[in-house]
């Protein structure tokens, strides 16, 4: 029998999703720019990351930041 000892469960480590989150939630949104930088996708594969947020329940609404589209949750699940 061996003895336990007490180890605290490792941080959970930031995916890329969340970082596609945190950009969202802030209050100036995000441009799509801005995500693909961010996490290293393609634009498509970042533009599906965004439905599948919003088939998460996510409220992703779509706004003009000067000629650029700009991406923010207004309602998370």
């Amino acid at each position: 029998m061996t003895k336990q000892t007490d180890i605290a469960p490792a941080p959970k480590r930031e995916t890329k999703i969340d970082k596609v989150i945190a950009l969202l939630k802030r209050k100036q949104g995000a441009t799509l720019d801005e995500m693909v930088k961010a996490t290293g996708w393609l634009p498509h594969t970042t533009r599906a990351a965004m439905t599948g947020l919003k088939n998460k329940g996510h409220m992703i609404e779509r706004d003009k930041r000067g000629e650029v589209s700009c991406y923010y949750i207004t309602k998370s699940a």
